[in-house]
């Protein structure tokens, strides 16, 4: 298949994270997250990186034109020249539009929406399990309140588990306005395209990221003969 781009859309629980990074590795691309390349860009110490350290230890959130230029400089490496799955970005459609502008010349961009149903979203998040060590989600069928659960051990790193502190019923039902709020805009804006697939992830995992490789080689193909399939 053809090179391409792919941003992974979708709720608060909905498993993009971990959608987007089994899609990276079945097809050997770079999964990009804002929050792993926020804490390199601060690593690093660049100039846009600083800046970012800046503004997280007042306790701001980082401004649209500072992600905006962390994500360019990160897609301007060599290991994403061949194509990459960002998830996190872009959050708003001022994001949205200044990626298609780095997109130009690139391959083309693929937007794939998980959507699942809030009352599915909230019971997920709300008995959902971290390791307190590393932070890995717990396995798949691993809930709070089970047996199972005051027992078992992280294999990564053997910690054990626990839930978040935000992943309470009131705050995950708040996330979730917000994600409709401030993102229902963005999904609005990619729908048009013949690159946009939306697709149920109200499934197993495995059978969502069966749904998630179809949608991607649909909207591959799209893009390769019809008009609007990428900004280039």
């Amino acid at each position: 298949m053809s090179a391409f781009n792919l941003v992974m859309l979708g709720p608060p629980g909905a498993g993009k994270g971990t959608q987007a990074a089994r899609f990276a590795a079945a097809r050997g691309i770079p999964k990009i997250s804002t929050g792993d390349i926020l804490r390199e860009a601060v690593k690093s110490g660049t100039e846009l990186g600083l800046r970012a350290k800046a503004v997280m230890d007042r306790g701001e959130l980082v401004s649209d034109e500072m992600m905006i230029g962390i994500v360019e400089q990160r897609l301007g490496r060599p290991d994403a020249a061949s194509g990459f799955i960002l998830d996190g970005f872009p959050r708003t459609v001022a994001q949205a539009q200044a990626l298609d502008g780095i997109m130009r010349g690139r391959a083309p961009l693929l937007v794939v929406d998980i959507q699942v149903p809030d009352a599915e979203l909230v019971r997920r998040l709300t008995s959902r399990l971290i390791c307190s060590g590393c932070g890995a989600n717990a396995p798949e069928g691993l809930l709070a309140g089970t047996p199972e659960a005051a027992t078992a051990l992280c294999a990564k790193c053997g910690g054990v588990f626990i839930q978040r502190a935000d992943d309470n019923e009131a705050v995950v039902r708040e996330r979730l306005r917000v994600y409709e709020r401030n993102t229902r805009p963005l999904v609005e804006y990619y729908r048009a395209r013949p690159t946009f697939c939306a697709i149920d992830g109200a499934q197993t995992a495995d059978r969502v990221a069966s749904s998630v490789a179809s949608a991607v080689d649909r909207a591959s193909v799209a893009a390769s003969v019809g008009p609007g399939g990428g900004v280039r």
